[in-house]
């Protein structure tokens, strides 16, 4: 695995980027209608957002696995999202981003986020020989995604049952015209270092 297959791919604006997450009603419920994450979603564990949608369906099956039936794109402003990426670990020890082992458990020890790259999936779900980004927050990063970066939230689980069942059709022309576009992000140069990223 080479640097040039681990980009960050995402739909976002000037000013945000779409990251997504899936929980149970339970959870998925309260969110959308207070347009934050509020009991009982607990602030205390790590959360991972994805900026992946197929990744998200990878990991959510389509919305089918328990507790993750509901599945929710979290707007969230750049600037979050880049204050996470520079404070933010790698989840293994990579020689791209540090000079010892030692360095990346240093890291690791002052870090409230990680960072792991997945490999990316296709629309049918198989996997792609790139990786895609998934961002883990906890403590400070966990707050100031909640009470500062979240801008909105929508509940696109009718929208992922849709392109479920092209999928299972086998009109994956339909299924892909439907899955929201995903782009470049532009990281500064600091960053790709950070995380061993090509782009």
């Amino acid at each position: 695995m080479t640097g040039a297959d681990r980009e960050v791919r995402a739909e976002f604006t000037a000013e945000t980027i779409t990251v997504y997450q899936a929980y149970g009603p339970d959870i998925a419920s309260p969110a959308v209608a207070a347009g934050t994450f509020v009991p009982p979603f607990k602030r205390e564990r790590m959360t991972w957002i994805k900026p992946s949608f197929r990744w998200m369906m990878y990991r959510s099956g389509w919305a089918t696995k328990p507790g993750q039936e509901r599945v929710l794109a979290v707007h969230i402003s750049r600037s979050g999202f880049e204050w996470a990426l520079a404070h933010a670990s790698l989840s293994h020890f990579d020689r791209r981003s540090h000079a010892s082992r030692e360095e990346w458990q240093a890291q690791q020890a002052a870090s409230p986020v990680r960072v792991q790259w997945d490999p990316e999936r296709g629309t049918d779900l198989t996997p792609l020989p790139h990786r895609a980004i998934q961002v883990g927050l906890s403590g400070e990063a966990v707050d100031r995604y909640l009470d500062e970066w979240i801008t909105g939230i929508q509940d696109i689980t009718e929208l992922v049952a849709e392109i479920h069942r092209n999928v299972r059709a086998g009109h994956l022309d339909k299924a892909e015209a439907a899955i929201p576009r995903e782009d470049s992000y532009p990281l500064p140069d600091a960053l790709r270092h950070r995380l061993g990223a090509s782009g």
